[in-house]
C-alpha cells in the first residue's frame, strides 16, 4: 500500500499575549502610558527599555510603536495624559466667574491632582530624570510650568483690575502660588519624615493654603502700594 505523502506542519503566527487579546484597542495606549510611568520611575528614562514597559502592559512590543514612535515621545505622552490633562481640565472650568472664584476653583481641583499617587511618581521621575535630557525639560517647562503660571496669572491680571486682589506682579504672584501648591503636595506625602503634618488631614492643608493665598492677595494686604506688571487678559475661546 503506497504510503500518504506527508503533509508539512503550518507554522501558527504567533499570538500575542492573552491579555493584549482580551483588551480593546482603544484601551490600549493608556495601558501602555501606565506601564510606562511606572517603568520610568523605577528604572530612570536612560535605563528604562521599551520591552519591559511592553511586557507591564501586557501587550507585544511591537504595538507600542503603533502609538509611540520612540521612548522620548512615549514620556511626553505620559506628561500630556498627566499633569496637562490636568491644565485642561483646570481651562475648561474657569471660563466664567470672578477672578477670586477662577483662583479658588483652579487651587482646588489642583490640589486634588497633587493628592493622588500619579502626581508623587510623576514629580518624583520630572526631578529626577530631566536635569539629564534638556529636550524632555523643556518640553517640561513649556508644557506644564509655563503654561501654569501664564494660567494663574492671567487670573491675578482679571483681580487686580477688578480690585479683587491688590497689585502685584501677576507672574511672580503665579510663581509663588503653584511653588507653595506643588511643595505642600510633596510634603504630604512625606509625612513619615514631617511628622507635623501627619495628623492634619489633606482638607485642612487645602483650607490653610488657600485662606492664606487669599489673605495675601487681598487688597488692603500690606504692600499693595507697589505697581502691577500686567499681563494680556486670558481669552476664553
Amino acid at each position: 500500500m503506497p504510503e500518504r505523502p506527508v503533509k508539512s506542519a503550518r507554522r501558527r503566527p504567533t499570538r500575542p499575549p492573552a491579555r493584549e487579546r482580551r483588551r480593546r484597542p482603544d484601551e490600549r495606549p493608556a495601558q501602555i502610558l501606565e506601564a510606562a510611568l511606572d517603568v520610568f520611575g523605577e528604572k530612570g528614562l536612560a535605563a528604562a527599555r521599551l520591552d519591559d514597559i511592553a511586557k507591564r502592559a501586557g501587550v507585544a512590543k511591537g504595538t507600542i510603536y503603533l502609538y509611540f514612535p520612540n521612548k522620548d515621545e512615549l514620556f511626553r505622552a505620559v506628561i500630556r495624559s498627566t499633569v496637562v490633562a490636568e491644565l485642561d481640565r483646570a481651562e475648561s472650568v474657569l471660563a466664567a466667574g470672578p477672578p477670586d472664584a477662577q483662583l479658588q476653583a483652579f487651587m482646588k481641583g489642583y490640589w486634588a491632582f497633587l493628592c493622588t499617587p500619579t502626581f508623587e511618581r510623576v514629580h518624583r521621575l520630572v526631578m529626577s530624570e530631566m536635569p539629564h535630557f534638556p529636550d524632555l525639560a523643556r518640553f517640561y517647562g513649556n508644557e506644564v510650568v509655563a503654561r501654569s503660571h501664564k494660567l494663574i496669572a492671567g487670573i491675578i491680571s482679571e483681580g487686580i483690575a477688578a480690585g479683587l486682589f491688590r497689585a502685584a506682579d501677576p507672574y511672580a504672584t503665579a510663581r509663588m502660588i503653584m511653588a507653595s501648591f506643588v511643595m505642600h503636595g510633596v510634603w504630604r506625602a512625606k509625612r513619615v519624615v514631617l511628622p507635623h503634618l501627619g495628623s492634619v488631614p489633606d482638607a485642612v492643608l487645602f483650607e490653610q493654603l488657600s485662606d492664606f493665598i487669599h489673605a495675601a492677595l487681598r487688597p488692603d494686604a500690606r504692600g499693595s502700594h507697589h505697581s502691577p506688571a500686567r499681563v494680556a487678559p486670558r481669552s476664553h475661546s
